[in-house]
């Protein structure tokens, strides 16, 4: 990972992040043992593991790219077409005019942005139901009412739930969230990191996918550790299966938009009704206010909003957008989306009471943003045979090493008990 190319701080924002959830894994032992166990984070580690953590030995992963995803130029700047998902393809293609085209290519693509303005094509997309971001830069982004509306947001927004009952579970020193059950509604990237956080420390994750959904191209990224099912919450059926598996739920993590879990019948007071006492984690793209919150964004389309693209671009001498040297929103957002998960429960350890903890990738966006340049312009990578866990892990694609952990919680080993597995191998049932 090239980081001396980024006018951001993307090595210390790294560390900061794995530190946060690091810390709140040895708040939560402190609190149960009267002892809290010292945690250390490797700077050069931690900032790998923002680009990624599986090295394949013998296999190649699928690409990580739509084929016609990414920047255009348009009649006065710049546009991101995010068209992983086929809906989203199909809905850009269909705001740009090439739906009736039998395999639009990027060509096709950059003659339809080519004379539109960048804000134009991206109204026409989302409201389209795509995904798409002009280029903006940061003063721009700070003018905008969903910048604006950003701005006011914390970092984490914790809202405490009246005190429901007082639980039994108490965290191992050795494996501190054996125990926890962790409902996991995530898709593409950062919920999956989250999760992925958990389990490494002993909660059973079991993840809810779409009966069509697939994320190849990631899945060996962030399935390590966690069970995956399927359900159709498009039938009663399944959303019965999901409301009886959030009653035996200690933990939610959901990256819907804020309106879907409300149409689907589980909004935040019926989840509460089910589960009282729930550790309730969501994400979104863009804030949970403005007229934003509920548009679709990956990590991608944030940096284009809020003027990253953009800085990079003029930091480097580019003559396109730029990006940070990885997904750094999304991984950045899952270890403070885990920080919170545990916080939650070291809270409900306490006095019995439930949370909802709210996350966006434009607030950890402006955190980024806001803590100015490196203090030390250095490349942090490639990895090296000595970043790597020795151990080889036999994932359903192949064996892998993965990098080694970026934290130590003293007497708590970072470690995941299954290995990489593909989307809905698994019963959408708890463990007894």
């Amino acid at each position: 990972m090239d980081t001396s190319r980024s006018p951001f701080a993307v090595t210390e924002f790294a560390t900061s992040a794995v530190a946060a959830a690091g810390g709140e894994i040895a708040d939560l032992v402190g609190a149960a043992t009267g002892h809290r166990p010292s945690v250390e984070v490797d700077p050069r580690l931690a900032t790998l593991w923002f680009e990624g953590s599986v090295h394949p030995i013998g296999w190649t992963p699928p690409p990580t790219w739509d084929p016609i995803a990414g920047d255009y130029e348009t009649g006065d700047g710049w546009i991101r077409i995010h068209t992983h998902a086929p809906h989203h393809r199909a809905a850009a293609l269909r705001a740009l005019g090439l739906d009736s085209l039998p395999t639009p290519d990027r060509g096709d693509l950059a003659t339809a942005t080519a004379t539109r303005p960048a804000a134009d094509l991206e109204a026409a997309i989302v409201a389209a139901g795509g995904a798409a971001a002009a280029m903006r830069s940061q003063t721009e982004w700070s003018e905008h009412p969903q910048g604006i509306a950003v701005g006011t947001e914390p970092i984490v927004a914790v809202e405490a739930r009246p005190a429901a009952a007082t639980t039994d579970w108490r965290p191992s020193p050795g494996r501190p969230l054996a125990g926890v059950r962790v409902l996991d509604l995530t898709r593409v990237l950062a919920g999956p990191a989250a999760t992925r956080f958990l389990a490494a420390y002993g909660a059973d994750v079991l993840r809810i996918d779409p009966l069509d959904w697939d994320e190849a191209n990631v899945a060996p990224e962030v399935t390590v550790g966690k069970r995956c099912a399927r359900l159709d919450l498009r039938t009663a059926d399944g959303r019965r299966s999901l409301e009886h598996l959030l009653t035996g739920a200690d933990v939610l993590v959901h990256g819907y938009r804020s309106d879907a879990l409300e149409r689907l019948g589980l909004g935040t007071d019926r989840r509460f009704e089910l589960r009282p006492d729930l550790v309730d984690v969501a994400l979104d793209a863009y804030g949970w206010t403005g007229p934003w919150s509920r548009r679709r964004g990956f990590d991608s389309l944030v940096q284009m909003s809020s003027g990253i693209a953009l800085a990079t671009m003029e930091h480097t001498g580019a003559d396109r957008p730029g990006s940070l040297p990885g997904p750094v929103l999304d991984y950045g957002t899952g270890f403070l989306l885990a920080a919170a998960a545990v916080a939650g429960l070291r809270r409900r350890m306490t006095d019995g009471a439930g949370s909802t903890s709210r996350l966006s990738l434009a607030r950890s966006a402006a955190l980024l943003v806001s803590s100015g340049p490196p203090e030390h312009a250095i490349s942090i990578g490639p990895a090296t045979d000595t970043d790597l866990d020795p151990a080889v892990e036999a994932s359903i694609w192949g064996p892998l090493r993965r990098l080694r952990p970026p934290l130590v919680v003293d007497g708590a080993p970072h470690r995941w008990d299954l290995p990489a597995q593909g989307l809905g191998w698994a019963e959408p049932t708890w463990q007894d």
